[in-house]
This record gives structure tokens, sequence and C-alpha cells, in this order.
């Protein structure tokens, strides 16, 4: 599909105008309502936490504990005017020591997700993860919250939220220590896991924005330094940082951004699973 059809639709039988727009890099746009559609369906990922290293001394590392995973929010059948513009907000990653921004369309109290909350660090004992984004208006599910580091060893990170609001951590949460991260739920992602000293855990699994796919799996931690996985299913956004470990030399990575997709036509086209794949 061209980037013209994706951005203004295309005629797939008469008088139907269908297609969709995705906005995945952070910041915030101006989506235009093409001629001939009146009502669209829109998802929205917020940010993934970031972790939290920090120096004392200006020499000493310590271990973090994970970035919550991004909340997911979803609005169907929403009334649009053609040629009208409509604001639209792309939650970013949250660094070391932030949280991850919320996305939204329209405005911060039509369709929102919150952005993951940073991970506790700083001492050489138990730091919390960061707690997981909500999907705040007006459906969605929560991200998983990070995991917890425990003396040398960094948490896993949250995995982003899924389809079900009535479903405490959709996204899976990471695992704490050198333990397995937890597996998504509604399409949610899969938490990290926690790794060992010298390394990053595992970050949180992302979400997808064509609906409602299968779960994250949760990352399975291996003993120190090995090679745990990082759940996630369905593409990328809204996953929590992994937490490091007490003698890891580097930063942490950031979580991953939060992205918005827009669908039309909204009366036929409906989140969590109704025609919402391509285009």
């Amino acid at each position: 599909m061209s980037g013209i059809q994706n951005a203004f639709g295309f005629m797939r039988s008469a008088g139907a105008v269908t297609g969709s727009q995705s906005y995945t890099t952070a910041g915030t746009y101006s989506w235009i309502a093409p001629a001939g559609v009146t009502s669209v369906s829109v998802v929205v990922i917020g940010g993934g936490g970031g972790s939290n290293l920090r120096s004392i001394c200006g020499c000493c590392k310590f271990a973090s504990g994970g970035g919550g995973g991004g909340g997911l929010a979803y609005k169907n059948s929403i009334s649009v005017i053609p040629g009208n513009s409509y604001f639209v907000a792309v939650g970013v990653g949250g660094g070391n020591g932030t949280a991850g921004g919320q996305s939204y369309f329209c405005n911060s109290t039509f369709v929102r997700a919150g952005g993951g909350g940073v991970g506790g660090g700083g001492t050489y004992y138990t730091n919390p993860g960061g707690g997981g984004g909500q999907g705040i208006y007006p459906q969605g599910g929560y991200g998983g919250s990070g995991g917890c580091s425990a003396q040398c060893y960094g948490g896993g990170g949250g995995g982003a939220g899924g389809f079900n609001n009535t479903v405490v951590n959709n996204g899976g949460q990471g695992g704490c220590s050198n333990g397995n991260g937890y597996a998504g739920l509604t399409g949610g992602g899969g938490g990290g896991a926690g790794k060992g000293v010298t390394t990053r855990s595992g970050a949180g699994g992302g979400t997808g924005l064509f609906g409602q796919g299968c779960n994250g799996a949760g990352g399975t931690a291996a003993h120190f330094d090995g090679f745990p996985g990082s759940g996630g299913c369905n593409s990328k956004y809204g996953g929590g940082a992994g937490g490091v470990g007490n003698g890891y030399s580097g930063s942490p990575l950031p979580g991953t951004n939060g992205a918005v997709r827009i669908v039309w036509p909204g009366c036929s086209r409906l989140f969590p699973s109704t025609n919402v794949g391509t285009p």
C-alpha cells in the first residue's frame, strides 16, 4: 500500500472509503480526516517506562528495577468531519530515570493511554519496578509492572497493555532479580526476565496496532549472565525497559515508544478484533 493510500484511504467498494493511518514515532501530529470519512476507530499505546541507574561517588553502579509497560486504550465509532484536523500525541519511551509518555487522540481526556512508570534504583538492596501505565479512556488495559531488583540483579521490564480493562496487568509483569517474566493477557506484551549482575535484564514485550493478537510470552531467566528472552507478540510498542545489574558499566536502554493507529470507517472496523487488520 502506498503512503498516499495509507494516509487518505481508498475505495474498497462503491461508497465505502477504507483506510488507516499509523503514528509510531514519538511526537505530536495533526491528522486530517479524508474526504468521505465520517467515523473512525482509534487505538493508542503509551510509551514504556525507563529503568534507573545511578552512580555513587562517580564510580559505583547499583542494580535497578525494570520500567513499567505502557497502557493501551481504544475507542470505536468516533464521529469526525472530513477536512477537519485532529490532534495526535505519541508517547516517548522513558530514558534513564524517566517514565514513559502518554499517547492520545483528539485530547488527553478523550482516548488516552498512560506511559509506564520508571524503575527504582540507587541502592544495593531491593528497588521496586516501575508501575504499569493505564489504558485510561475509555477501554483498554494496564501495562505490566516492572520487576524489582534484588541486590546485584536487575529487574525485567513490564509488557505493554492488552485489550481488556477488566483484567489487571494485561501486560506481563517483569521478573524480579534473576526470575522469569510473566506472560501478557488479552494480547498484551510479556514481561522481561531478570538478569545477572553485569548485563541488562530483559525488556518488556510490546503490543501491536492491528487488534488483539496472541499473548506475549514472558522472558526466561538464565543463570547469572545468560540470555533471557523478552516477551512480546504482534509488534513492539510500549514495552518497559529492563533494569541493569550492579556491575553493568553502560546505561540502561530506554523503554519503547508508544503508538497511535486510526482506522476507517469506524462503523464497521472495531477494536479489539473486527476488521482492524490491514489496510
